[in-house]
């Protein structure tokens, strides 16, 4: 991957939308640029899970303006995500479509572990480095992320499915604040975080600090209205919740450092903190301007640099499932090889990527059953907490591992993008030559497709050397037939050159 002098950075989140640009100085990063819109895409999302139309109207129209703030930069230096109400929306893959197009990359949608991650990164590089061990908290729209790590590494990480919009539109109808609403809110979060409070306890870290909007707005509010130092504790929030219940109304709530975007989620995000501080027994957290949109950055970083979080994860479910790496190296060469001569382009790089990991990971399957390992190792991948990786990634390597051997047929059930099949291609080939598990030099196959077709080209003389992988080769024919794609294998290299390889009768 190139060395990119700017990386830019775009979190859709759940209230607000995000835009961070920033300049690469040798292994630091240096903030050129932000914007912030509170879109509110948590409101869209009705009791059916669809987002409504005005919503995603709104959202768009950010995005354009967004995309004309990255115009110029390189796809490579730009990463896009979406959060929880993407998580959940049923129409999201419609609106990210429209989302695409609109800000002119991709959007990646990262799951609750990962937007953890993430924000541990950029919280992270934001403080002092210690070793002692913090808890960070992340209040979002629609969810709120638990973090303790050390240093710059996470040790345990938690996503809960409730957030400052989705909490004030549940409890507090029409900005109403009410001693029983208040309550209610508050004793609901409690009872999201008793299912991972132990683990999370006030013996298991040394620091509380918070991050991203909700927790800067309470801070701010407590601190310039004389009810604390500009941390949050429970005190303050004591003092705080008087003022919140004798107005009655957040409209009516005048106070100083209350920013208007920011009346509409106030109360839900006020009950969330109140109930984090009582069930983690914090006696104060402490505000870092780190969030979301610099752990992407970072994240980013690594990549360019080549400390790309997605190697290390791919290594680690090597470990866990014991995975032959010889064998898996001996694919994955191959396979990237393979894969060279049929791609080009500004995809080229991601797809040869993509292709590595499933070879390193296509066999962890095993480890189940060996029987339909391949089923297996794709259920894996697709369920599986990966760091690092998007959520249309691991489908992606999920899809690649399920149709490495055996019947094609069976991706008929899934949607198969066209950029996929030169993958299928290289990693099914690359599994079948080197199925005696050896080391073994190969001769130079070539591989050619034109429109839906692959064109495999093999030496007539190691054809002959190799009987059983002619067999194979004559059976793997006959298995891309009524797929909606075809591979003909060519003889070459001797009298009759370019003749067709039969399938298996």
């Amino acid at each position: 991957m190139p060395d990119y002098p700017t990386l830019a950075a775009v979190d859709l989140g759940s209230n607000s939308f995000h835009l961070q640009v920033a300049r690469v100085v040798g292994e630091q990063i240096f903030p050129l640029d932000g914007l912030r819109e509170p879109i509110r895409l948590g409101a869209g999302l009705g009791e059916d899970k669809t987002l409504d139309e005005p919503t995603q109207a709104r959202a768009l129209d950010c995005l354009m303006r967004f995309g004309e703030r990255l115009r110029g930069l390189p796809k490579g230096a730009v990463r896009a995500v979406g959060t929880n109400t993407l998580r959940v929306a049923k129409n999201a893959k419609a609106f990210l479509k429209q989302a695409q197009g609109a800000l002119g990359v991709p959007v990646d949608i990262i799951a609750g572990r990962e937007e953890a991650r993430l924000i541990y990164l950029g919280v992270a590089h934001s403080l002092p480095m210690t070793r002692e061990r913090r808890l960070v908290v992340d209040i979002g729209g629609g969810s709120t992320e638990f973090i303790i790590g050390s240093g710059l590494k996470p040790l345990r990480l938690e996503s809960l499915y409730m957030g400052c919009v989705s909490w004030s539109l549940r409890f507090f109808p029409g900005g109403k604040i009410t001693k029983a609403a208040l309550k209610q809110a508050e004793l609901a979060a409690r009872t999201e975080l008793q299912t991972m409070a132990t683990g999370f306890s006030r013996k298991h870290w040394n620091q509380a600090v918070a991050s991203s909007g909700t927790a800067r707005s309470l801070a701010e509010v407590i601190q310039l209205n004389g009810m604390g130092d500009g941390t949050i504790s429970a005190q303050g929030l004591n003092a705080l919740r008087a003022q919140m219940l004798k107005a009655g109304d957040i409209e009516r709530l005048d106070l100083a450092g209350l920013r208007a975007d920011r009346v509409p989620v106030f109360a839900g995000g006020f009950a969330i903190m109140s109930a984090i501080i009582d069930e983690l027994k914090a006696d104060s957290i402490t505000i870092t301007n780190g969030a979301l949109r610099q752990g992407i950055l970072w994240d980013l970083l690594g990549r360019v640099h080549h400390h790309d979080m997605r190697d290390v994860t791919a290594a680690q479910l090597m470990r866990r499932y014991h995975v032959d790496a010889a064998q898996a190296k001996r694919v994955m060469r191959l396979a990237t090889s393979l894969l060279r001569q049929i791609v080009d382009g500004e995809n080229a790089e991601s797809m040869q990527r993509l292709v590595a990991w499933a070879a390193s990971l296509h066999e962890i399957g095993i480890t189940v059953a060996y029987n339909g390992y391949h089923k297996h190792s794709a259920y894996i991948l697709r369920n599986a907490d990966m760091p690092g990786f998007s959520r249309a990634e691991q489908e992606q390597l999920a899809l690649l591992v399920l149709a490495h051997r055996g019947q094609l047929r069976k991706l008929g059930e899934f949607a198969v993008a066209d950029d996929d099949w030169p993958s299928v291609v290289a990693l099914r080939l690359a599994t079948l030559f080197s199925r005696s598990r050896v080391d073994a030099t190969f001769p130079e196959f070539s591989l050619r497709r034109r429109n839906d077709a692959f064109i495999l080209g093999v030496p007539a003389g190691w054809l002959a050397d190799n009987p059983l992988t002619e067999t194979a080769l004559r059976e793997e024919v006959k298995l891309w037939r009524g797929c909606g794609h075809s591979l003909d294998v060519r003889v070459t290299g001797a009298q009759g050159a370019g003749t067709a390889l039969p399938s298996a009768t």
